[in-house]
């Protein structure tokens, strides 16, 4: 795992993942719904969509849109295990510890506080 502001650094600085931001309905959603609400969403996400060790669907299993914490997880490489192993040196080929569900956790929830704070 990595230092959060390391990783932040390096995802701006990545043409793909930099692209990414809330807008339209997402960003309606995350307002209403408000911060603690997405982010239990995305905890119920994680756990069924990234936590598992084989994911048969691994690379596709995370849309790009129709929920904000999609689109969070694609802008921070939180996608798939592939990403995850690549971007925050997590390993595929096993469950995600709860530290590591709890650090992908955070991961989400800094960069949609970003998006949700960010100047219109």
């Amino acid at each position: 795992m990595r230092d959060l502001d390391a990783l932040f650094e390096a995802l701006a600085r990545s043409t793909f993942r930099s692209k990414f931001h809330l807008q339209g309905k997402d960003l309606v959603y995350l307002h209403a719904k408000g911060l603690p609400t997405v982010i239990v969403h995305a905890g119920d996400f994680i756990a069924k969509r990234l936590a598992p060790a084989e994911l048969k669907n691994d690379g596709k299993q995370t849309p790009f849109r129709g929920h904000p914490v999609f689109v969070a997880q694609h802008a921070t490489a939180c996608c798939c295990r592939g990403c995850l192993e690549k971007w925050h040196r997590i390993p595929k080929g096993r469950a995600l510890t709860p530290d590591e569900e709890a650090y992908v956790l955070k991961v989400l929830e800094r960069w949609l506080h970003n998006e949700m704070n960010k100047p219109a």
